[in-house]
């Protein structure tokens, strides 16, 4: 396969892992918090596999949801392992276009000794028998420092997937040419799943269309656009060197004021370009703007109320249904 030249990106694409331990009871409502691929338990050594992933990858591609699929890699033969993974790979027609690209799952401790000679026979025999080039390798920050030499196995195929709970999504704090996407959480929440959920990113310039087969994912979800903020409303967007107590002293307010009004969780923490309302609102409650990955529960709990609470004061029919740019009322 020729590389291809990386196109300039600012967007991150998010989505989930999931295993039997997942119980996903809406993918509609998944896809609609902006999760747009999930990548499926389906095999574990030679002879498991995961008996709920079969019924749930049909949904979760009929909601627009790019579907893919993982194996969890143990000692013994890799050719095997591989095989028995492609099983079950074209039995869920994961090896098609538009499927994210299947996953390898390295985080065994007994394969520390033995992994970069797995992983290159694993790799080499899938590809050989589904027909299927790009590939996933996934595992954690100690494992990419302390034991997986991608040098000696990823090829032009390849791409890395790393585990780091930061909750800074897309930025793992390890870089590699190949680092394409960053599990950045394992106590998620996502409307439609019970209880916590991997969440996903994809990092710097990568996309959904580099991680699936034939680099053709599913459409984009329209998105509706911004409610324009109140007509009171005075912003200010942040400039290198600035810091809020310094932007606190020139518009003549203070910290504390401006982190309630913009919903600041970390003051030290602004980065350049990110827009600060200094002042706006109205005396009913306090303003927020909605950020990418946040839920109504979240918001509401970060300010100490209610979800029906902020739903009714904002008209909301459907509290799973919220999205970035979007600005709430808090009462």
């Amino acid at each position: 396969m020729p590389n291809t030249p990386r196109r300039t990106r600012t967007l991150t694409d998010y989505g989930i892992d999931v295993s039997h331990w997942n119980p996903v009871k809406d993918w509609k409502a998944v896809r609609g918090n902006g999760i747009s691929y999930c990548s499926f338990k389906l095999t574990e050594s030679t002879g498991y596999v995961d008996p709920t992933s079969g019924p749930r990858i049909a949904a979760a591609r009929s909601a627009g949801i790019a579907p893919g699929g993982y194996h969890f890699a143990r000692p013994g033969d890799p050719v095997a392992q591989a095989n028995h993974f492609a099983t079950q790979l074209r039995l869920n027609g994961l090896h098609s276009a538009g499927s994210l690209a299947p996953m390898l799952d390295m985080e065994a401790a007994e394969l520390r000794g033995t992994a970069n000679s797995f992983v290159p026979a694993f790799i080499a025999r899938l590809r050989a028998v589904i027909g299927v080039h790009r590939v996933l390798v996934y595992a954690n920050l100690d494992w990419f420092t302390r034991v997986l030499d991608p040098a000696r196995w990823a090829d032009d195929g390849v791409l890395l997937w790393i585990a780091r709970y930061n909750g800074n999504p897309g930025n793992p704090g390890w870089t590699h040419p190949k680092l394409a996407l960053h599990q950045h959480t394992q106590t998620g929440t996502v409307p439609g799943i019970g209880g916590n959920v991997d969440r996903n990113a994809t990092i710097g310039n990568y996309a959904l269309a580099d991680l699936t087969i034939n680099g053709s994912g599913p459409a984009p979800q329209p998105v509706p656009p911004a409610p324009t903020p109140p007509a009171d409303t005075e912003v200010y967007t942040v400039r290198s060197g600035d810091t809020l107590s310094g932007i606190a002293a020139r518009f003549g307010t203070t910290v504390a004021s401006l982190v309630a009004l913009n919903g600041i969780t970390t003051p030290d923490r602004i980065y350049t370009g990110q827009q600060v309302r200094i002042r706006g609102g109205t005396a009913a409650g306090r303003r927020y703007q909605v950020r990418s990955g946040d839920t109504l529960s979240a918001i509401a709990a970060r300010f100490g109320t209610t979800v029906a609470a902020v739903a009714s004061r904002n008209g909301i029919a459907n509290p799973n249904r919220i999205y970035a740019g979007q600005w709430l009322t808090i009462p």
